[in-house]
């Protein structure tokens, strides 16, 4: 029997996952690692997690959620208040979550790690893929690199979202984002 790797594949929110999740299936055998200590406030975070473990449930897929870690979150973060959206505030952002995920793809015995972070227009994937790919290598691990909104990746989310009828928020996540 050929079985298809193991996937690992870091969340930040329902409807970004809708297409990725889709798209991945077909080569991998994909479980879901909600870790997100940047969701400001609390209702906004378990409105998300909320969505997450119904459309994980829909999609078939196991679904693993991680501490709410958000005093951590906000001491890595200190003194990039004012960054601009994208800017070094993000990356560091990027780091905590993708290194949380490699390092639970290696406890877990993943063989591949990816996020949907790169289904977001606001999001750079080649910034994401780099740091993704040396949290991938420092535990071990293959990181699948893509920039999951083109071809139409973000409009097919929006789509598949809409369709699950799901609630789709209107920033990032962190309080800083929000402005």
């Amino acid at each position: 029997m050929n079985l298809k790797p193991t996937l690992l594949l870091h969340i930040c929110c329902a409807p970004c996952s809708t297409h990725v999740i889709d798209t991945l299936k077909e080569d991998f055998r994909v479980t879901g690692f909600f870790y997100n200590p940047n969701i400001h406030p609390s209702n906004e975070y378990s409105r998300r997690l909320d969505e997450m473990k119904s459309y994980s449930q829909k999609a078939g897929i196991e679904l693993f959620i991680d501490g709410y870690e958000t005093e951590m979150w906000h001491e890595a973060v200190k003194g990039y208040e004012t960054e601009p959206e994208g800017g070094k505030r993000c990356h560091i952002c990027y780091t905590l979550r993708l290194e949380r995920l490699a390092k639970v793809g290696k406890e877990k015995r993943y063989e591949y790690i990816t996020t949907t972070l790169s289904t977001s227009p606001y999001k750079d994937a080649g910034v994401l893929n780099s740091i993704g790919e040396s949290m991938a290598s420092s535990y071990g691990l293959k990181f699948y690199a893509a920039d999951f909104k083109k071809k139409d990746g973000f409009k097919i989310s929006c789509i598949k979202a809409r369709a699950h009828d799901m609630y789709r928020q209107s920033y990032c996540g962190c309080n800083y984002s929000k402005r």
